[in-house]
């Protein structure tokens, strides 16, 4: 279904202006079932207004207040207005779009409230203690490297240093990636962050070691192991941030697995062909 594409119509906004409709008392009881405008007897409320400014980009909801009460309720008188015309030509897979729309709504709704509810300070403390409290102190790893497309100018690298070169200047001269320019530094880093098989590469080497050529799906690698150090638990304000999303993800995917491990679920799908859904005459291209 087409978007309306004049949001925030600057001649609409000039007349609202103009004529004083943001100047006038507003009613001292407002909710979201105050009417504020009528099109063909159509209600248009307060509430309309604040989902439709819900929805915009953030660049939209730092307008000015006057500016984007107007474009807002410009937009739905818009809508309003079109939706009366278009309700009269509606086909049925008009229906079964809005219906597709309906479902993806109310679910999402869900799995907002859900994902809301799941964050409170004791599930964060109980998140904090599981991963940090009483887990085992993990290491990371300072390591730079060089990186190159075939193993043999890898290997050739590894000659060069093993023979006197200074990693950083080669890693300057030769290294093909972003890195390069700071002598190949990678600075400090978990082994999750890394590709396999460069970070098993890295948990076996010692503090000063060179170890190479090491393939990944980036190229050849000719990696020096800095040092390595046990990296400090963070606060639970600093991890706050990152047990947030965990737990609202852990939320969302338990309750919709639960939903539907609950729900009666019946499929018709035999002898359907999957291509099925690129026939026009069900898309509506004919």
């Amino acid at each position: 279904m087409p978007k309306i594409t004049t949001f925030l119509g600057t001649a609409a906004v000039l007349a609202c202006l103009a004529t004083g409709a943001f100047a006038e008392a507003a009613p001292k009881d407002l909710g979201p079932d105050t009417v504020v405008a009528k099109v063909n007897g159509k209600e248009i409320t307060l509430g309309m207004m604040v989902a439709v400014r819900n929805a915009l980009p953030a660049e939209y909801r730092q307008l000015p207040d006057e500016i984007l009460f107007g474009g807002v309720l410009d937009q739905l008188i818009q809508q309003t207005a079109l939706s009366e015309i278009g309700e009269g030509m509606m086909t049925h897979r008009d229906e079964i779009a809005l219906e597709v729309d309906r479902r993806a709504y109310l679910a999402g709704m869900l799995l907002d409230y859900t994902a809301k509810r799941a964050v409170t300070p004791e599930a964060l403390k109980q998140a904090y203690d599981t991963k940090y409290a009483k887990a085992e102190p993990s290491r990371e790893f300072h390591a730079a490297h060089i990186i190159v497309p075939t193993e043999e100018e890898a290997k050739a690298i590894l000659a060069e240093i093993q023979g006197g070169a200074d990693f950083a200047t080669l890693a300057k001269e030769k290294s093909q990636d972003g890195a390069a320019a700071n002598g190949g530094d990678l600075g400090w880093f978990g082994l999750d962050a890394m590709v396999q098989p460069f970070a098993e590469a890295v948990a076996g080497m010692k503090d000063g070691e060179v170890k190479g050529p090491i393939q990944t799906e980036y190229g050849w690698h000719v990696v020096k192991l800095i040092e390595s150090r046990l990296a400090a638990a963070p606060t639970l304000e600093e991890a706050t941030a990152d047990l947030s999303g965990d737990l609202r993800q852990k939320a969302v995917e338990d309750r919709v697995n639960d939903t539907v491990a609950k729900a009666t679920v019946e499929k018709f799908v035999e002898g359907i062909d999957p291509a099925v859904l690129k026939d026009p005459k069900l898309t509506g291209e004919e």
